[in-house]
């Protein structure tokens, strides 16, 4: 049998087919498109599914599941979208338009909790009791693993570190509060760190990576020009790591997960990351040693999403 599992991210809907293992067989994708009617995007997941399909020469019966990732709220229980701000979702009923293509059954999952559901069965946390995982994309996605499973709290929303407030009274956030880790510590916030970086200190590696112009830095090419000793970028790398690193320490202190894991696309500058984030993570409390997580990187890359989604039960 064949699992399904779809990753509906900002840019790129992506779809794998995955065996029950976790092996990842075979993914397509297509452009997100978010703004279009739902039912287009859907007949876009459908589509892929069926290339899936042919490319491994199976027929739609070999189908054990489908699971779909989401970036928002979602209400597995009647199989809708309850709200997806980025795509413009409020209540699509998921599972009943998928299945109308397929037969098999239809499961949703946050995409931040199905990366975390991935990482924490055949990932960096395999085997490991409990989990966080912390996802530094457009904004801080995020996830807590207790015994394999996700930790939703009361009422569903457990786990939302992107707004836990890393600098009292700072930037305002979308979700109308101050000093949000998704102003500080997402791959948009180390941009615009570096943008401001670019303007205070004048010449730098960044603006000419960026051909001149400042708005056109990136989070990817901040990290290079730090990783390289550029001044400017050195400072905007400081600033973003010493938010990160205060998020890290809170989920520590609230938490004392086995492992804290960070993933997405500002992960991928490695051990140069890791590294700065573990030197600022205070080694004592209260004077005394305190035993740590192991903090590490994801290891499934833009894989995580397709594989977790598709490992949903």
């Amino acid at each position: 049998m064949i699992r399904i599992g779809i990753d509906v991210g900002g840019t790129q809907i992506k779809v794998g087919a995955v065996t029950d293992g976790g092996r990842l067989l075979a993914s397509a994708a297509v452009p997100t498109g978010a703004g279009r009617p739902y039912t287009a995007m859907i007949d876009d997941m459908a589509g892929c599914v069926a290339q899936l399909l042919a490319r491994l020469d199976a027929r739609p019966e070999a189908l054990s599941m489908i699971g779909v990732g989401l970036p928002g709220y979602v209400d597995n229980e009647r199989g809708l979208a309850v709200n997806c701000t980025n795509l413009n979702w409020i209540d699509v009923p998921v599972r009943a338009a998928l299945g109308r293509y397929y037969g098999c059954p239809v499961l949703l999952e946050n995409d931040a909790n199905a990366a975390a559901i991935a990482e924490g069965r055949v990932g960096a946390a395999a085997g490991c009791a409990s989990c966080v995982m912390i996802t530094l994309g457009t904004g801080v996605g995020s996830a807590i693993l207790l015994d394999g499973r996700v930790w939703r709290g009361s009422h569903g929303v457990a786990g939302e570190l992107g707004h836990m407030t890393v600098v009292p009274g700072g930037l305002h956030c979308n979700c109308g509060r101050s000093g949000c880790a998704d102003r500080y510590c997402s791959a948009t916030a180390l941009a615009a760190q570096g943008r401001q970086a670019c303007l205070m200190y004048g010449d730098s590696a960044m603006l000419a990576m960026a051909g001149g112009d400042p708005a056109a830095v990136t989070a990817k090419m901040v990290t290079e020009a730090a990783r390289a000793g550029d001044r400017a970028a050195l400072a905007a790398f400081g600033d973003y790591t010493r938010h990160l690193a205060t998020l890290v320490d809170n989920v520590i202190s609230l938490l004392d997960p086995e492992v804290v894991l960070l993933g997405g696309g500002v992960s991928r500058a490695g051990a140069f990351l890791l590294d700065a984030v573990k030197a600022l993570i205070p080694p004592c409390d209260m004077g005394q040693r305190r035993p740590l997580p192991r903090i590490a990187l994801a290891a499934l890359g833009n894989e995580a999403g397709m594989i977790g989604a598709a490992l949903l039960e």
